[in-house]
């Protein structure tokens, strides 16, 4: 079959080397992709954001399958017109993807069911951000409504920073944001996949989310992550399952749009239990590498099913005893204003050593493969147990000659010194 894979990133890049691995595939197409996609797949000559010419992709090319890896294209409501010609898609329609296009509709649909969350304010105005932060103590979470690709978040340590964090969101004019106090716990990633009715857990994962070693710095999109994410124990992810997830699925089906793809839930693991930080709509980045380097089944016949409403047919999701970790290199400059054009080489050395190189910020200048900026690279390697993956996927890192890149050498780290 034929499949259209929707994305430009690591998080792309790893689906479609999971989604070349199965017997089913016929021609893998991909849109934009980037280098790395392009060794496993045909790059479409297709821009995304024209639904039209989507759609005549589609028919034209007999895809039987789109995957829609972004949350972009997903909240532009991408998915419900591909649906609309009677093609299968991975990834919610407009509707539900407001869990993620939309801070302030989740927080809101949390309060209405009661899902445990922090507690939170809403606001357009600088003033009214000003005026609610006494709610709050001494620090806060300050968070853009909108899509922010990982970085509209500040966590504000001071109620200095707080002002400082809302001045800058303001500082252009009005805005939507929401205002929330800040949880205490170990943080975790749990996914789950969704055909609308059924459900089934689809691994997890621990994100390193600051940019520097640490958690120091900025919050970025991602510089590493682990898999499974241990704090997040078998009793705790049926209680976030429970009292989250479910109750989140279950919400949009009441109102009429069915969630179908893949629901990230961002969990804080207080000491009153999980309580939801923030959904996102799609695989995160880069959890999504880690995920795929575990999973053990056909992702074909599996993004299919919950395409197709036929999630409960199928056994649950299996994965690898194994860990999984990943390194971020990202350019120099990032998040910030990222470099662009370094000369990146040794992936193939990298390879040599056993881990897995997925591309993100790159492009070919010539037969040279460089940095596009942003995350560039994720190197990712598995192992018996976190210490074993941290070692095998910096002996990669290692390998690879990228001098206007830059890495995170704690990775892991804090889960490896609790043993």
């Amino acid at each position: 079959m034929n499949i259209l894979l929707v994305g430009s990133g690591g998080r792309e890049h790893a689906l479609a080397w999971k989604l070349a691995q199965s017997p089913r595939l016929g021609t893998l197409f991909a849109a934009p992709g980037n280098p790395g996609v392009a060794q496993v797949a045909t790059i479409a000559d297709l821009d995304v954001t024209d639904h039209r010419a989507t759609i005549d992709f589609v028919r034209r090319h007999q895809i039987a399958l789109v995957v829609i890896g972004p949350e972009a294209p997903l909240v532009d409501g991408l998915a419900d017109n591909v649906r609309a010609i009677g093609v299968p898609v991975f990834g919610p329609g407009r509707e539900a993807a407001k869990l993620e296009g939309s801070k302030g509709f989740t927080k809101d649909l949390c309060a209405r069911v009661g899902i445990p969350t922090a507690r939170y304010f809403r606001t357009t105005s600088r003033d009214g951000a000003l005026a609610c932060l006494d709610d709050f103590g001494e620090s806060c979470v300050i968070k853009a409504d909108g899509l922010a690709a990982g970085k509209g978040v500040v966590v504000a340590a001071t109620r200095a920073e707080a002002e400082a964090a809302i001045r800058d969101l303001y500082a252009n004019g009005p805005v939507e944001a929401v205002i929330e106090e800040r949880l205490e716990g170990p943080e975790a990633s749990l996914f789950v996949l969704s055909d609308g009715t059924t459900t089934a857990s689809f691994g997890s994962a621990q994100d390193h989310k600051r940019v520097g070693e640490g958690d120091t710095g900025p919050n970025t999109g991602g510089m590493g992550a682990y898999s499974p994410a241990f704090d997040l124990t078998p009793d705790l992810e049926e209680r976030a399952l429970g009292e989250i997830v479910r109750p989140t699925i279950d919400a949009l089906a009441a109102a009429g749009t069915p969630y179908v793809g893949v629901l990230y839930a961002g969990l804080m693991l207080t000491a009153d239990g999980p309580k939801l930080i923030e959904y996102n709509v799609r695989f995160g980045d880069p959890e999504c590498q880690v995920l795929m380097a575990r999973f053990d089944g056909d992702l074909i016949e599996t993004l299919l099913a919950v395409a197709e409403g036929r999630l409960a047919d199928l056994p649950a999701p299996a994965f690898r005893d194994a860990v999984a970790l990943t390194v971020v290199m990202a350019a120099e400059g990032y998040p910030g204003t990222p470099r662009t054009g370094g000369a990146i080489r040794g992936i193939d050395a990298a390879e040599a050593t056993g881990a897995t190189v997925f591309q993100a910020g790159t492009r070919m200048d010539g037969d040279t493969l460089v940095s596009a900026g942003g995350r560039v690279l994720a190197v990712t390697a598995t192992g018996a147990d976190v210490a074993a993956a941290q070692a095998a996927a910096y002996r990669g890192v290692d390998a690879i000659d990228f001098p206007t890149g830059f890495v995170r050498r704690d990775i892991g780290a804090k889960a490896i010194a609790r043993g």
